[in-house]
């Protein structure tokens, strides 16, 4: 338990640069949204301005796995190294490169296999570049670094002595790795597919399975085998492809009102209200001297949530501080879908389960009892804040500003 709390610790340090960028993609989306229904040239100077602040703030998020590569291994290292650093950015660099299909490049496994690839098989690897790969790369390369940062060579090599080795050891031992995940990943892969379908006809207790399993997956990044599932075309439900396409959806067929948007609209009483609830819940429980730092990176955290439904900065905060806490939240999630199926109160996104999304879900011609998803918002954000800040308080749970400092320096030095 003490080491998952050093690794929530560490991840603090990439966590904190995501609440900013976040809120920059949600202000670039909103400009967005409204590109299609407004003209002329002012709209267009938003416009270009929102692709620039899409950018800036996708340029983070979306490099989300490196970061926490790279701030685990310098987190976990013996005395915050850049050296191990480096390693981690090595180590996560390693496992995409050589895994993520890429047909036409000569230094690439897949270049072997040239059209044999699975179609499956190419979507488990096409997702390859996820949290759990940055999670292992840093907590790989922090042990690489810890085991050889002192090591002495002979003379005649002795330029690679101590920190120089660590990232050619790194990229030794991650060729392991690569090699158990190509061999292990489509199988886990294939096997959650499977599960999803399986899941597909069980009414509002499949969509709170799949509810509680989105966000238990979150740090593999295998959720994405779900979501394609639900989500697209995989099996023909295609639940948020068709909810966008509005009254085309219904005109074709292809969607039915009440009940298009069921894998969906759960997620917005848990990512506006429930985790801003929790949020709540840490900065009031935080010790004294750290209430200031936690409620600055939980207030713009919580805001990236609610609106534009990024919930990385607040779920990452505490997920492997307090995995207890993290599995409440993986139950209420499904709780949430499953109460909204039964309520057929459906609602879509095109970019994450926000406020943003929300108001222009109540314009599309599939949505249906959606105001019930605001009212289901109300008692999550309550539910989260007095279930969380019992549970930290009871429990004594390590939550972001109630570290032990003095454990996670004694930790260090042992490692």
């Amino acid at each position: 338990m003490r080491y998952l709390q050093k690794i929530g610790k560490s991840l603090m340090l990439p966590v904190a640069v995501l609440p900013a960028a976040a809120l920059l993609m949600g202000i670039a989306y909103a400009i967005q949204s409204i590109q299609g229904s407004t003209e002329g040239a002012d709209i267009m100077f938003f416009v270009v301005v929102a692709k620039f602040m899409s950018s800036a703030g996708n340029a983070i998020i979306g490099n989300l796995p490196v970061l926490f590569a790279i701030g685990l291994a310098f987190g976990l290292s013996k005395g915050q190294s850049g050296a191990a650093a480096l390693a981690g950015f090595v180590a996560y660099t390693t496992v995409v490169v050589v895994l993520t299909p890429s047909l036409d490049a000569d230094t690439n496994v897949w270049s072997v296999f040239g059209a044999n690839v699975s179609e499956l098989d190419a979507l488990a690897f096409k997702n390859i570049n996820n949290a759990l790969t940055g999670i292992l790369s840093g907590i790989i390369a922090s042990m690489v670094y810890n085991k050889f940062h002192r090591v002495t060579l002979p003379v005649w090599i002795s330029f690679f002595n101590g920190k120089r080795l660590v990232p050619i050891m790194t990229s030794l031992i991650m060729l392991v790795y690569v090699v158990i995940m190509f061999f292990a990943w489509p199988i886990i892969f294939a096997g959650l597919v499977a599960f999803g379908n399986w899941m597909v006809g069980l009414g509002a207790f499949g969509a709170g399975l799949f509810g509680f399993f989105n966000r238990l997956l979150i740090p593999t990044g295998l959720h994405h085998a779900l979501n394609n599932v639900f989500w697209f075309d995989t099996i023909g439900i295609g639940d948020l492809t068709n909810f966008l396409k509005g009254q085309e959806a219904l005109d074709a067929g292809t969607a039915r009102i009440g009940v298009t948007g069921m894998y969906q609209a759960g997620f917005f009483p848990v990512m506006m209200f429930g985790l801003p609830g929790a949020a709540l819940a840490f900065i009031m429980t935080a010790k004294p001297q750290n209430k200031d730092k936690v409620k600055g990176i939980m207030i713009s955290a919580a805001m990236a949530a609610f609106l534009v439904g990024i919930t990385e900065p607040l779920e990452f905060a505490f997920m492997f501080a307090a995995p207890l806490l993290y599995g409440v939240h993986c139950v209420l999630t499904g709780i949430s879908l499953a109460v909204a199926t039964l309520l057929q109160a459906t609602a879509g996104f095109g970019f994450s389960a926000g406020a943003i999304d929300l108001g222009l879900s109540f314009l599309n011609p599939i949505a249906n009892n959606t105001w019930m998803l605001l009212v289901m918002g109300v008692v999550y954000f309550f539910l989260y804040f007095f279930v969380f800040k019992i549970l930290i308080v009871k429990l004594d749970i390590k939550t972001p500003g109630r570290e032990d400092d003095e454990e996670i320096v004694a930790v260090q030095e042992q490692a």
